[in-house]
């Protein structure tokens, strides 16, 4: 029951700070069921990548209805999402946890670099 509570506190936690800093929950998400539910590296990303099928039908739908989706561009990258999503799930199961980890911390330092140094374009382009 405790780890019910916690993993909600941590969805609407990041939930909140994924949409207000514009990045993907599992950049908040895949840490956090890590460190503070103890998950392995590979159960936190599938209960990620799990999460994720619910807030994207919601958005999706919500999209559809103000005209801001493109079915057939949004089938394509999901048919496409979903192959690679098995290769990768098929790869992240055979790859040792440590590798898995580090692969996962190499993405977060490439992402906030990219953040970073779109932060200081942004910054220099407004003076």
């Amino acid at each position: 029951m405790t780890a019910a509570i916690i993993a909600i506190a941590l969805g609407m936690a990041g939930g909140f700070i994924a949409a207000l800093a514009g990045v993907g929950g599992g950049i908040i998400f895949v840490p956090a069921l890590a460190l503070v539910l103890g998950l392995t590296q590979v159960v936190a990303e599938a209960t990620s990548l799990l999460a994720i099928i619910p807030v994207a039908i919601l958005g999706t739908w919500q999209q559809r209805r103000t005209g801001d989706v493109h079915l057939r561009h949004a089938l394509i990258i999901g048919a496409g999402a979903v192959v690679t999503a098995a290769l990768a799930a098929l790869a992240a199961d055979l790859m040792p946890e440590d590798i898995l980890r580090w692969l996962f911390v190499a993405l977060m330092l490439i992402i906030a670099a990219r953040v970073w140094l779109g932060a200081r374009r942004d910054a220099a382009v407004d003076r």
